[in-house]
């Protein structure tokens, strides 16, 4: 976890939990996480609709150049990975822990910026496949963020925030993009 809004929002879902189990919905008090509420989402866990965005940041809406309240956060997804997104979202809400996506995303013509995606499970009436409290978050400066819509996000890599809850599902590498003058380029570390 490498972006400040994930970290926060992790901290601020685990000082809810009690005894291990998510937080319910209702405990999420919107002006303790201000700052972070931007970056910040809400999903209903109906995946016949696509989970649907109940609550979307601004910032959020803003890399898609769309409202999402009410879209399926599939669809953000490019089709390759709607899948594995689905299967993730269902493991954090079937084991009640919290997961981490690396992706990427860009608009037509313009190097990707990366992304980092948590998916923190809530309860809702007791209910653990309910609602899902997240947030995503551009780590990468991009100057047409809010004035060209980005494509469908690429997941990269996934992971459980807490050892031996989830197993890896897949040894995420380290992605940068590197700047060399006007160019931009996708570097992998190995």
């Amino acid at each position: 976890m490498r972006h400040a809004v994930s970290k926060e929002l992790y901290a601020y879902w685990r000082a809810l939990r009690r005894g291990g189990s998510p937080p319910e919905r209702n405990k999420v008090e919107p002006g303790a996480i201000r700052c972070l509420l931007p970056d910040t989402f809400v999903l209903e866990f109906d995946a016949e609709n696509g989970y649907p965005f109940r609550i979307c940041g601004s910032r959020i809406n803003a890399l898609f150049l769309k409202e999402l309240r009410g879209a399926g956060f599939l669809n953000i997804w490019r089709n390759a990975d709607q899948t594995r997104i689905n299967a993730i979202l269902r493991t954090a809400a079937d084991h009640e822990a919290p997961c981490l996506l690396l992706a990427e995303t860009c608009p037509a013509g313009v190097a990707p910026v990366e992304i980092e995606v948590t998916l923190l499970p809530l309860r809702h009436r007791s209910a653990t496949h309910a609602r899902m409290l997240g947030s995503l978050s551009v780590c990468d400066a991009c100057d047409w963020l809010g004035l060209i819509a980005s494509g469908p996000a690429t997941l990269k890599a996934w992971s459980g925030l807490e050892p031996g809850v989830i197993e890896q599902r897949h040894t995420p590498r380290p992605v940068r993009l590197a700047r060399a003058g006007a160019n931009a380029q996708l570097v992998r570390g190995v």
